[in-house]
């Protein structure tokens, strides 16, 4: 117990020396937070205080180990896998230092967690089962990799995406370390007390400086290190023990930030943007919009992770029913939480999902229009076969118009005019563009209006116009065969498709 108090507050007592020299170095470096829309505080602070937590927590880890006791024999039985893990998270919080000060890829940030993940999975920390009490053991064999991957890839990113108020992502992840650490001290498990020991004595000393009004930020090496060393070190303490309650408290603990980022997720897919958009929609966003301080949007969201992991705590004295049951309830309230403060609202969730369906239906339907317009379009031999084909493409594609400018070799202009007849469209909700066509002379290009309805998704109307330019492009003048020896065929090929009827109503319409 001395060792581990020892590592405790001396990992306390390196981070409350070393943040100060960080914040020095920030500010003669200038490496501030960014200035951005989802900012939330004011001034220029540093955004580099992972290196102090990093560095405390490795400054009192890395001699414990060595020590000839029980903790280093522990260490000595299982040196390769706690090497990997905290070299992996060195690896980790490099890759975010060269982020906060230079700036790098989010691919590239991916690529270096999934390579430190399957690192592990290679020496032997996995999931590879999980024991839900006395009724039966869940091996999951092959799926142990990806599943492993999965979890600290996944947790590793939720803390990072959460660490966007004074002391928000610190808090969370002392109060994770410290549940992890009491799994790890109840089942024997020393060298994962002694690192989450270490890291939450990093922590403490560090939100000394990083709580509201923070003095400096732990950026995204720190948020990105403390991600990976919880993800790796609670499936560390599952792979000793395999009992359900070994992932399922830290899981509670982080509850916040892997709901926040499930949340976002959804949001962003709802919206048809990319998961990795940024946003202004995360819970603490939420509380902010409502009227909270930020520091008592702190406070309120470390009240809730306390809670889940305090109330996860009771699954250490139950067994099979009440176990899960205990699980599902606080999961349950957390997910509570989340709607309340509006981070998810179950309405609002089946509308973008009946929505997304739509669209994906009007999607698949303009492409199978832009396809068969393509086929009619590619049979043109001539100018007029061209047209012609492309006034049926228009037709099909549910055009209004298309007008063709056209300068004669004598010097006249004439312009040829299409107009959809089955469509009557309200003249004030009409999208219209103009379309370059390449010349097979080569004398410059004409110039095509082609016009849509919007029907009440200009989205659609766009995607329509869009098309059809695609198709112009791939099918313009320049493109027309210069024999015409096959004339007389490919005018009966286009007579023969679906939309030969259009065809002649376009060729009356040109008669005029």
């Amino acid at each position: 117990m001395k060792t581990y108090l020892f590592v405790f507050f001396g990992a306390t007592l390196l981070s409350l020396g070393l943040t100060p020299l960080v914040i020095y170095v920030g500010r003669c470096m200038g490496i501030y937070g960014d200035d951005h829309v989802r900012r939330v505080h004011t001034g220029s602070i540093p955004r580099i205080g992972g290196i102090a937590i990093f560095l405390a927590m490795l400054g009192l880890t890395i001699p414990v180990l060595l020590i000839d006791n029980t903790i280093g024999e522990s260490f000595r039985a299982i040196r390769p896998q706690v090497i990997a893990l905290l070299a992996g998270g060195t690896l980790i919080f490099l890759v975010g230092l060269v982020d906060d000060m230079a700036g790098i890829r989010a691919r590239t940030k991916l690529l270096a967690q999934l390579a430190a993940a399957a690192a592990l999975c290679a020496l032997g920390i996995r999931i590879e089962s999980i024991a839900f009490g006395d009724w039966f053991t869940l091996e999951f064999g092959l799926l142990a990799w990806p599943l492993t991957i999965f979890w600290i890839v996944g947790v590793t990113n939720a803390v990072n995406l959460i660490d966007g108020l004074d002391g928000l992502a610190a808090g969370i992840a002392a109060i994770t370390c410290g549940v992890i650490a009491i799994l790890a001290l109840v089942g024997g498990h020393a060298i994962t007390a002694v690192l989450m020991l270490a890291l939450l004595g990093s922590l403490t000393g560090f939100l000394s400086f990083n709580f509201n009004p923070a003095r400096i930020f732990m950026g995204d090496c720190g948020s990105l290190f403390l991600g990976f060393m919880l993800g790796a070190s609670s499936v560390m303490n599952a792979h000793k023990s395999a009992t359900l309650m070994a992932l399922a408290l830290p899981f509670l603990a982080l509850g916040v930030p892997i709901f926040d980022t499930l949340f976002s997720m959804l949001r962003r897919i709802l919206e048809r943007r990319s998961i990795f958009s940024p946003d202004r929609s995360h819970i603490h966003h939420r509380l902010l919009d409502m009227g909270l301080h930020q520091r008592h949007a702190v406070l309120f969201i470390y009240a809730v992770t306390l809670a889940a992991a305090c109330l996860g705590l009771f699954m250490m004295v139950t067994r099979n029913v009440a176990t899960v049951a205990v699980f599902l309830c606080v999961t349950g309230l957390l997910i509570l939480v989340f709607r309340v403060v509006g981070a998810v609202r179950l309405r609002e969730t089946l509308a973008g999902l009946k929505s997304n369906l739509q669209v994906t239906r009007r999607h698949q339907l303009q492409q199978r229009d832009f396809d068969n317009a393509g086929l009619v379009v590619q049979y043109a031999a001539t100018f007029d076969d061209w047209w012609q084909a492309l006034c049926a493409a228009g037709a099909q594609m549910e055009l209004l118009w298309l007008s063709l400018e056209l300068r004669s070799r004598d010097g006249t202009d004439r312009t040829l005019v299409w107009r959809n007849g089955t469509l009557t469209p309200n003249l004030q909700d009409i999208l219209t563009m103009q379309v370059p066509v390449r010349q097979r002379r080569g004398t410059g290009s004409l110039r095509l209006e082609v016009a849509a309805a919007v029907n009440g998704s200009a989205e659609s109307a766009g995607r329509r116009l869009q098309l059809f330019t695609r198709l112009t492009d791939e099918h313009s003048l320049a493109s027309l065969p210069v024999a015409r020896s096959q004339k007389a065929d490919i005018r009966e090929q286009i007579r023969e498709k679906p939309s030969s009827r259009i065809v002649g109503e376009v060729s009356k319409e040109l008669g005029k």
